[in-house]
């Protein structure tokens, strides 16, 4: 049996974002996994939460998924909030890292080796306004030929930090301009098959 610890990061706001795309794919999620008997465990930040189970729950897990959507090219300040707080929390309870890796006796040790959380995934779902044509190619202005994932290494670099394996994300894309929710619920089950095997 594997766990999963599923994360809710959307933060509402009236008359853009009230929540409800965040919601149907955190249930999608939810489905795939109990339908291969995967147990789950939720936090919706918006609700609230408390820092030290939020690192027994990162403890527990052997997947992290977080579903959110992107405001200003990152997930809401809120999300970042609770990185600090349960990050710093499980370092210094030593559950997610004992280190940055490097020692002064072997200089060879990378920063960023230290980690505690081997074996573990992480995967990020994402809703955005930008069309899937903005990603990927050089001659877009904004990203430059970056991907989802060029964007968001802010974003998984702390739980690489932590030795947690980086999944490729999933993303919703022109989510206000050209919805097709019923096509990334489908593209959704499917990107999912390979972060559960």
């Amino acid at each position: 049996m594997k766990n999963i610890l599923l994360i809710n990061a959307h933060q509402f706001f009236e008359g853009i974002s009230t929540g409800k795309l965040n919601e149907t794919m955190a249930t999608v999620i939810k489905e795939e996994a109990l339908k291969r008997g995967y147990e789950i465990k939720e936090t919706v930040i918006e609700k609230g939460y408390v820092i030290d189970e939020e690192v027994q729950k990162h403890v527990w897990a052997d997947i992290i998924i977080v579903q959110g959507p992107v405001y200003w090219f990152g997930l809401p300040w809120i999300y970042k909030k609770y990185v600090d707080e349960v990050f710093t929390a499980g370092m210094f309870a030593g559950s997610f890292l004992t280190g940055d890796g490097r020692t002064r006796e072997d200089l060879s040790k990378q920063y960023g080796t230290g980690g505690s959380m081997q074996g573990k995934k992480y995967m990020l779902s994402l809703t955005w306004n930008a069309p899937v044509e903005a990603f990927g190619d050089e001659n877009q202005i904004l990203f430059q030929g970056k991907t989802v994932d060029d964007v968001f290494i802010s974003n998984t670099a702390n739980y690489r930090f932590c030795g947690v394996e980086i999944m490729p994300s999933f993303s919703c894309h022109d989510v206000m301009k050209a919805p097709d929710v019923e096509g990334d619920i489908e593209k959704l089950r499917n990107h999912l098959v390979k972060v559960f095997t």
